[in-house]
C-alpha cells in the first residue's frame, strides 16, 4: 500500500465524497435522525469535556482484536503514540478514517510513533473490522467505554433514534456487547512519551476527522526540534 499523500484525496474529501454519493438515497427524516446526535453533543457541550493539549492522559490496558492485553504505558516506552477513538465497524466515516491511518502507518512508524484505534465494540467485532480493512495497527476494544470516559468522550444515543441506527445496521447492543447505547465522540490524540497530549482533535460533528497528514507534520516538527 502506498504511503499516505493528503494531496491525493485528503481524508475529509473522501468522507465528503461518500456523503455526496450516498445521502440522496436516504430519506430526509432518516438523515435528520442519524444526525441528531451531533446536535445532542453540541447542546450538551460534550466535546468540551475531552482531554486537551498539555493534559496528562490516564494509562490503560485494553484487549486487542485477538484478546491480548495492550498497555499505553508499554507503547510509550517505544515512542509517541497516536490514539484514535472511533464509533465502530458499522460507521462508514470510521472505516474511511482507519484506512487512511493504515496508509499513513509506515510514515508514523518511521517517525518513531505507534498507532492504536479504540472503539466500544467487542474483540470479535474489532477483528472483523481489522480483517476487512487490512489493518496492521492495534485495534482495541473498550467495552463499556471506560477509557473513552476517562478521555471525556462518551455520550449516549437518544432512545428516539435507536430504531434509525438499527435500520442502517448499527445495532449497538450487538456490536458492543451491552445495552447502554453509549459511544465515544470520535477523537484523535498524539501523546508524547511523558504521557502528555501534544495534539488533540475532537469535533462534535462526527463526520469531521483529523487528517493523518497533520499528525505526520507535527511528528516531523517535533523530531526536528529534538535534533537541534
Amino acid at each position: 500500500m502506498a504511503t499516505y499523500d493528503p494531496m491525493n484525496t485528503p481524508l475529509q474529501q473522501q468522507i465528503d465524497a461518500f456523503i455526496a454519493q450516498t445521502w440522496d438515497q436516504i430519506s430526509a427524516s432518516m438523515r435528520e435522525q442519524l444526525l441528531r446526535p451531533i446536535q445532542q453533543i453540541i447542546a450538551s457541550r460534550g466535546a468540551e469535556k475531552a482531554l486537551k493539549e498539555g493534559e496528562r492522559v490516564p494509562d490503560f490496558t485494553l484487549p486487542d482484536a485477538l484478546g491480548r492485553p495492550v498497555s499505553l504505558s508499554d507503547l510509550l516506552k517505544q515512542g509517541p503514540v497516536v490514539v484514535t477513538f472511533y464509533r465502530g465497524a458499522w460507521c462508514p466515516y470510521c472505516n474511511l478514517e482507519l484506512r487512511a491511518y493504515q496508509q499513513a502507518l509506515p510514515q508514523l512508524q518511521a517517525l518513531g510513533a505507534s498507532l492504536v484505534a479504540i472503539s466500544p465494540q467487542t474483540p470479535d467485532q474489532s477483528l472483523s473490522l481489522a480483517e476487512k480493512n487490512a489493518l496492521t495497527f492495534e485495534v482495541l476494544s473498550d467495552v463499556g467505554n471506560q477509557v473513552a470516559r476517562e478521555y471525556g468522550l462518551v455520550f449516549r444515543i437518544d432512545e428516539a433514534v435507536h430504531a434509525a441506527y438499527q435500520q442502517i445496521g448499527a445495532d449497538l447492543p450487538a456490536y458492543n456487547g451491552d445495552a447502554s447505547w453509549e459511544l465515544p465522540i470520535p477523537g484523535t490524540f498524539l501523546i508524547d512519551q511523558s504521557g502528555t497530549v501534544s495534539l488533540a482533535f475532537v469535533d462534535p460533528n462526527f463526520i469531521h476527522r483529523l487528517d493523518p497528514a497533520i499528525i505526520i507534520t507535527q511528528l516531523k516538527q517535533r523530531k526536528g526540534e529534538l535534533s537541534l
